[in-house]
């Protein structure tokens, strides 16, 4: 962020000022390799240190809470919804003041402002890094679960123990160091092809507890973490999907709200890029209560821990992905009827953009459920050494779900622009956003169906 700041804030670093005349007429200087190389760096820089950030910033807050307790079980299901909420009224801040500060006052103050708050939060970590609890890691995750693989395609064409007299499995647990029975409830039934990574087989183990070969044996603790990560797998593919439909709001939201009506009474004008604070507004707004009011109140009606289930929650958003689409196709065939049948030469509706407040709450609340559920989902299911990797999936999920709609959206362009009428085009007025927006919804509905297959069958840790 420094290096950013400085791009705005020292002459040489940035092209020099641009006149509106000048730029009409492409007279303006343009920047040259150094500066962009600069601004490049920052940027770099800038993805290094949110990588680095983001997956490893939630599993160390929930080190700190000790979850053999009652109280620190229900603090940590708390965090996860004020993680959220934090997250949220910041962007609400930086996509409202921040952003204001940038275009009409400064961009070097604009960009100053959050490498301060930077600074101030370096420093306050490092203060409290006396009182926190650390976790020192073991060696590298994925070769653990490539080990396991590995140790179990060599042992396939082994049988596993009926019971604890024909065999034996391995765990190399620092509290405990000996052999378990296979009756013992360590070893789970599902995936057993996997079991027999562990299965102890000749001189297999030393005299000190430790195996010859980990590529050859695993512990019981290295199965179970595969298990563990198979389990997730088919509930991750379906939040790809599930996310289509927030990209969408992301993507057409904004070009619907170009030709609309922006005003707000006779003083006010709503920028159109900011039409998307009101889904912002509804999460800040909504979490708080959910936790404090209806969370306690679901919980004396089902007696489980937190009201519902981590899946029931991520399937709720699920639906509200559906009903966001059924939604934003609905007020899109009344704004595009609307244009076309009302609009000025400018192709602007007189439909007010309020018109969109729906589809952005429903997104909110999409998000409020979906997005925190999976983030709590991931920190819990992960096997404890892994929860950065986890927690690196919500940001993976993101990265593939964006891909995916880019990919449906050059296929209908494709498939739908074969006979000159193509869902979408520039121009929304156009375009057959509507009918896009009922096609994700088709989408979602199927990937649901597929997310309740999954959820009905997980096996929780």
């Amino acid at each position: 962020m420094i290096t950013m700041t400085l791009t705005a804030l020292l002459p040489p670093l940035r092209p020099p000022p641009c006149a509106n005349e000048e730029l009409q007429h492409g007279q303006c200087i343009p920047y040259n390799n150094a500066q962009l190389g600069v601004l490049m760096i920052g940027i770099f820089w800038l993805s290094i240190g949110n990588g680095g950030i983001k997956p490893c910033c939630v599993p160390f807050a929930v080190d700190q809470f000790d979850l053999t307790t009652e109280e620190g079980r229900k603090e940590n299901k708390s965090f996860y919804n004020l993680y959220y909420t934090t997250q949220t009224v910041v962007l609400v801040i930086t996509q409202t003041a921040v952003v204001y500060i940038q275009n009409d006052i400064s961009w070097a103050l604009g960009l100053g402002i959050p490498t301060l708050c930077s600074i101030v939060a370096i420093v306050l970590f490092f203060i409290g890094t006396r009182i926190f609890v650390y976790i020192k890691p073991e060696g590298s995750v994925f070769t653990g679960v490539a080990q396991v693989f590995v140790a179990a395609n060599r042992k396939r064409r082994l049988h596993l123990p009926v019971d604890g007299v024909d065999g034996r499995f391995y765990d190399d647990s620092p509290l405990r160091r000996r052999l378990l029975r296979a009756r013992e409830p360590h070893l789970t039934t599902h995936y057993s092809c996997l079991n027999k990574a562990a299965l102890v087989i000749g001189d297999e183990v030393n005299s000190d507890g430790s195996c010859v070969n980990p590529w050859r044996l695993c512990t019981i603790q290295q199965v179970e973490d595969v298990k563990c990560l198979l389990n997730i797998l088919p509930i991750f593919i379906t939040s790809i999907l599930s996310f289509l439909a927030m990209n969408q709001q992301g993507t057409f939201t904004v070009s619907q709200a170009l030709k609309m009506d922006l005003r707000f009474g006779s003083l006010f004008k709503i920028p159109a890029g900011s039409i998307s604070v009101i889904t912002l507004i509804v999460i800040s707004a909504w979490l708080p209560f959910y936790d404090r009011v209806l969370v306690p109140a679901l919980e004396k009606l089902t007696k489980l821990e937190g009201g519902i289930t981590v899946l029931q929650r991520i399937g709720i958003g699920n639906l509200f992905a559906i009903v966001t689409m059924l939604v934003s196709g609905l007020i899109e065939m009344k704004r595009r009827s609307s244009a076309l049948s009302h609009g000025g030469a400018d192709g602007v509706s007189p439909m007010s953009v309020m018109w969109l407040i729906p589809q952005l709450i429903l997104i909110g609340f999409m998000e409020t459920f979906s997005i925190v559920g999976l983030i709590e989902f991931y920190n819990k299911e992960f096997p404890e050494n892994m929860r950065s990797v986890g927690n690196s999936l919500i940001y993976l999920t993101f990265s593939l779900s964006s891909y995916a709609s880019s990919w449906i959206i050059a296929v209908v362009e494709d498939v739908t622009g074969r006979d000159g009428t193509s869902w979408l085009t520039d121009d929304i007025n156009t375009s057959k956003v509507d009918k896009f927006y009922f096609l994700i919804a088709g989408i979602s509905s199927l990937n649901f169906v597929f997310f309740m297959f999954c959820s009905r069958r997980y096996q929780y840790k």
